[in-house]
């Protein structure tokens, strides 16, 4: 033991063993959940290492220390010290789950949308989200975690040429209201993010856009493609050329929102992240739906008319 502490890597090893064991320490006394299991794995590489130290030298030791150490860590590391509003949440699970994935579909007036997008919308928008919530759900209970739904604006409120999409986001934030009530006695908290328009890439690309259109067109019978008229039908893709101006670009209202339904300490049931996403909201809540309707009317005010209501429009002016 006397050549163990004249030795340089003798001290080396001392000072290492100090430092690992206040680290250990200050890990125990911010851990208050599991603090006897992390005194244990942290002791047991100092103990190993000292033992190594004497009984085969302090070159061998010093490595047979550090190896300890490293696997120590990476087995504390496993546990992670999850922030919860002003407290710190000893997780060895699933904390959280988030539902974000979503498809547009092809935005047109309900009458013209053929079955199969409804059908996708739902399949993508509605079942995905309570699938996955229904495989990890057991998890949520052992963690007392969070679920996030992404819903959307359209969800919460009705908005023309969104009847699939709008559907589909209707049922997810029911769904996720539903949860938040049920799942409220395993201590599991649900939140719906219903977030205004932002530049996400979900109207797809142009190639998408001219398969959905002839897909509409097809399928549609006859005299209603007569009433809405061909320049009616093949202008609705301008307005997915056109989307991405009026949606921000800017993503972190929706990130922020996220995280606080993930992290906070009482987060809220429902977000309205974005420009113009609590207005309307507001309005159709409380105010009467003839109001909204022509509040919505003046918002769409620049779509175009289908060709039986400007050739009926025309006569009666001729009269």
């Amino acid at each position: 033991m006397d050549a163990l502490a004249d030795s340089p890597l003798g001290w080396l090893c001392v000072g290492i063993t100090a430092l690992f064991g206040v680290t250990v320490l200050c890990t125990a006394k911010r851990s208050p959940v599991g603090k006897e299991n992390i005194l244990v794995w942290s002791l047991l590489p100092v103990l190993l290492g000292l033992l190594c130290v004497a009984m085969l030298g302090t070159g061998v030791g010093l490595v047979v220390f550090c190896t300890s150490c490293l696997v120590s860590s990476m087995y504390l590391s496993s546990t992670v010290l999850l922030p919860v509003g002003d407290k710190a949440v000893l997780i060895t699970g699933l904390w959280g789950v988030v539902n974000n994935a979503g498809i547009l579909g092809f935005p047109a007036d309900g009458e013209l949308l053929p079955v199969s997008t409804y059908r996708m919308c739902m399949e993508v928008n509605f079942f995905g989200a309570v699938e996955v919530s229904k495989t990890f759900l057991s998890l949520l209970r052992k963690s007392r975690g969070r679920l996030v739904n992404m819903s959307s604006m359209a969800g919460g409120i009705p908005l023309p040429r969104y009847a699939a999409y709008g559907a589909s986001k209707a049922a997810l934030a029911m769904f996720s209201g539903v949860m938040r009530q049920e799942l409220s006695k395993w201590g599991i908290k649900v939140a719906a993010i219903h977030p205004s328009g932002f530049r996400t890439g979900i109207q797809g690309t142009s190639d998408m856009w001219d398969k959905q259109e002839k897909e509409l067109i097809e399928n549609l019978p006859e005299d209603t493609r007569h009433a809405y008229g061909d320049e009616y039908l093949l202008g609705l893709k301008s307005y997915l050329l056109h989307m991405p101006a009026y949606c921000d670009a800017n993503l972190s209202p929706v990130l922020n929102a996220v995280l606080h339904a993930l992290l906070a300490k009482r987060p809220h049931g429902l977000y309205t992240p974005g420009k113009g996403a609590y207005l309307p909201l507001c309005i159709f809540c409380c105010f009467p739906l003839w109001f909204y309707d022509f509040f919505i009317s003046k918002m769409m005010s620049s779509q175009p008319v289908p060709r039986a209501l400007r050739t009926s429009e025309a006569e009666s002016k001729n009269h």
